[in-house]
Formats: C-alpha cells, sequence, structure tokens
C-alpha cells in the first residue's frame, strides 16, 4: 500500500448498494493537488471535513459497515475469496462437463468469480432454461444487456448451496435437452 496514493473502488454488489464507493488516499498526494477546481471536486474537501463536506449518504454507509462486520465475523477476506472461488468452481463445473451445452463466455484464465457468464445454442433454449430456473426459484440468471446469453450473479452472500442447486438444475436441463 505504501507504493499507492490514491485507491479508488467500487464496492457495489459485494460489499454496499450499487454507487457505493471507497477511496483511500495520501496526505501528500492531497497536498499535491491542484487547487483551481471546485469545492465539491476537491478530495481535501471531504478530508478536511472527516468526509461530511455534504450530507452523507447514511444508507450506504450504515449498509457497509453491516456487510464489513458480516464479513469480519465469517473469517475475512482471506476465507471469502476461498468461498467465492469453491462457488464458482461449481458453476464452472457445470458448464465446463457439459460437452459444448453451456458455452462459457469468459476465457479460462480470465473467468470472474463474482458473474459467471454462459450461453446456450439458441436464443429460445436461453429463455427455457431461464423460465425453467425460475420456476426452480433461480433467479436473475438472464445475461448482461451488452453480452446477452445468461449470467449467474454469485457474489459473497450467495451461497455454495445456492451454487450447486444452480449446477444440479443445469445438468438436469441439459439431460433433459
Amino acid at each position: 500500500m505504501s507504493q499507492v496514493d490514491f485507491l479508488y473502488a467500487g464496492i457495489q454488489k459485494n460489499v454496499g448498494p450499487a454507487g457505493a464507493v471507497v477511496g483511500i488516499i495520501k496526505q501528500s498526494f492531497l497536498a499535491a493537488a491542484r487547487e483551481d477546481l471546485p469545492v465539491m471536486l476537491k478530495y481535501d474537501t471531504f478530508f478536511t471535513n472527516d468526509s461530511t463536506y455534504n450530507t452523507p449518504p447514511v444508507f450506504c454507509i450504515y449498509f457497509v459497515n453491516k456487510v464489513l462486520r458480516w464479513l469480519d465475523e465469517n473469517g475475512g477476506l482471506t476465507v471469502m475469496e476461498q468461498k467465492n472461488k469453491e462457488k464458482a468452481a461449481v458453476v464452472y463445473a457445470a458448464i465446463d462437463e457439459s460437452n459444448g451445452f453451456y458455452r462459457g463466455h469468459a476465457v479460462k484464465d480470465s473467468r470472474s468469480l463474482m458473474n459467471v457468464t454462459f450461453g446456450l445454442a439458441t436464443a429460445e433454449l436461453e429463455k427455457e432454461f431461464i423460465d425453467g430456473a425460475e420456476a426452480e426459484g433461480l433467479i436473475g440468471l438472464k445475461g448482461h444487456r451488452s453480452l446477452g446469453g445468461c449470467r449467474a450473479s454469485i457474489y459473497n452472500a450467495v451461497t455454495l448451496e445456492g451454487c450447486e442447486k444452480l449446477a444440479g438444475f443445469m445438468e438436469r436441463f441439459r439431460r433433459s435437452h
């Protein structure tokens, strides 16, 4: 961290609501910042006012605090990373072992632990898959608007059992088609 002057992280979906971000900035970086910016665009404004120059987004702060405590109580980031790898492996195995029935979008060495994207042979088959999954309580599998296909979002709060349920449905759906 000593080599980083400014860290800006989008934390939505895994740590907070959409739009929530965290910024960590060195005082030396603040001291070298431009002076000709409007007050609201200067990070120093927020630093000197303890991040409360304007009304803070209290719900986002509350939410992030609750999630960070939950993460800490459940083993921290190292444990969560391992759990996320296990969950993703279950869903990716269902894709990889389908003999091409499911087609992953991402190259194997670039796969996301959070969003498992895949397609089926036709749009009609994808719709049938999504409808069948919803009937089993597996919701939100319709793909991203720019990529299409299917997307399983398996963020921190999604359980291993939920991923196993999805993988089981995927196998049953493949066998029936």
